[in-house]
């Protein structure tokens, strides 16, 4: 071969080598789409609900965005936010035009059962991610599992699994429940029902409750009557807030009945106090002050939000980040290659350690059984609570194969 044809061959093979890289590269960048990737906070940021997730919960998603470094696959991300009001309606138009026409990646937050429900539908219908860290209702990975619908902090199986089995061992065996009456508090009670009765506890009554009720008075007139040993509420934010306080005006537990919060945040102890919430157990996912790792973040949130977070504060931290790992190590935002690197994940943070999403959407992991500190225990303003038991994930949330999930065992 003449010296020509070597230069014409090595020329040649340059040229090729990099209209291959130009290729690639040309092909990685559009790897994020639209060029930007974009998470939406869907939440109540004014009602009931607001203190336990709501504006807080942006403050979270917003930390994430930043501690990973405010980009992705060398793409922005994108935050937005918006108040579903805790009606189904706002919250799946609000998705709609999100998906639609803001090009929405992933919605997170949804703290209300319906609207957790109704979001899951339309956005999976759209193949577009949530990753649901307010709503407790378990027909989110039960029999209204999406393919792409995660549900990450809690659900209603896991908060009886601890709360429930340590009142009823420790004599509470009859129990009238307080129910909020929408699909978060039916499923409460039901799960917790079951939950009771497995342990040999009767149900000895309930009454529902519309969302956001200020007077709790004949509920609870009702609840005494009853004579049950237990009075669950099966409510949240604000409304278990009053339940419990106007519980405690009426001596109900001076009375020598016991109130039992089903779903109690950090905040609502805040708001309680200690002389009112003292003794009180409850099951949470996340206590602030329970390892460093905790404490370092939590502490830092509460420079920007004045409070420490809630469980579900803290879960949209972890979920953010732990989308836009997945989307880094899937290369992609593409969402069913992310999902499917959301699947294959061990997720280990200040959150949780050795979680794992299910088939079913499901992200099981540890929870914590706790107890409020009388006043005289606490050392700060925010000391409120002593982690009793670990309740490990085998035990805290249904296994795959139970949770009625149609997904479970396909391919």
């Amino acid at each position: 071969m003449n010296t020509k044809s070597v230069k014409g061959l090595l020329v040649g093979t340059a040229l090729c080598a990099i209209s291959v890289t130009a290729f690639a590269s040309a092909a990685t960048a559009q790897e994020v789409s639209g060029d930007v990737v974009t998470i939406g906070v869907l939440s109540d940021m004014s009602g009931v609900y607001k203190d336990l997730e709501g504006p807080g919960a942006v403050i979270a998603a917003q930390m994430a965005i930043d501690d990973f470094g405010g980009e992705v696959l060398g793409k922005p991300v994108k935050l937005i936010s918006a108040d579903h009001q805790n009606k189904p309606d706002i919250a799946s138009a609000t998705a709609r035009e999100w998906i639609d026409e803001g090009h929405v990646d992933m919605i997170t937050g949804l703290d209300n059962s319906a609207v957790g429900l109704a979001v899951q539908g339309v956005a999976s219908g759209k193949n577009t991610i949530t990753l649901n860290t307010g709503a407790g209702t378990s027909e989110l990975t039960g029999d209204k599992c999406t393919k792409y619908g995660i549900h990450y902090v809690y659900d209603t199986y896991s908060l009886p699994v601890g709360t429930a089995t340590a009142i009823v061992k420790n004599g509470g065996k009859s129990w009238f429940f307080i129910t909020a009456d929408y699909a978060f508090g039916h499923s409460l009670q039901k799960n917790t029902a079951e939950v009771v009765e497995k342990l040999g506890g009767t149900v000895a009554g309930s009454v529902d409750v519309p969302i956001s009720t200020n007077d709790f008075s004949s509920y609870l007139l009702q609840a005494q009557s009853s004579g049950a040993n237990v009075i669950a509420l099966a409510n949240a934010g604000n409304d278990t807030v009053n339940s419990i306080k106007q519980a405690s005006e009426f001596g109900i537990v001076a009375g020598g009945q016991q109130i039992a919060g089903m779903l109690v945040m950090i905040t609502d102890v805040k708001a309680l106090g200690l002389p009112v919430a003292q003794g009180l157990q409850f099951t949470t996912a996340f206590y602030w002050d329970r390892t460093d790792e905790a404490r370092e973040w939590s502490k830092r949130f509460f420079e920007k939000h004045h409070a420490m977070p809630t469980m579900i504060q803290a879960g949209v931290y972890s979920a953010v980040g732990n989308y836009l790992q997945a989307i880094k190590t899937a290369g992609t935002d593409n969402a069913d290659a992310v999902r499917k690197q959301l699947g294959k994940m061990t997720i280990s943070d200040m959150f949780v350690q050795d979680g794992h999403i299910g088939k079913d959407g499901l992200m099981r992991h540890d929870m914590y059984l706790v107890k409020v500190k009388a006043p005289s225990e606490s050392k700060g303003d925010w000391d409120l609570m002593n982690v009793m038991a670990t309740i490990p994930a085998k035990t805290a949330f249904v296994s795959p194969e139970k949770s009625g999930c149609p997904l479970v065992g396909q391919d």
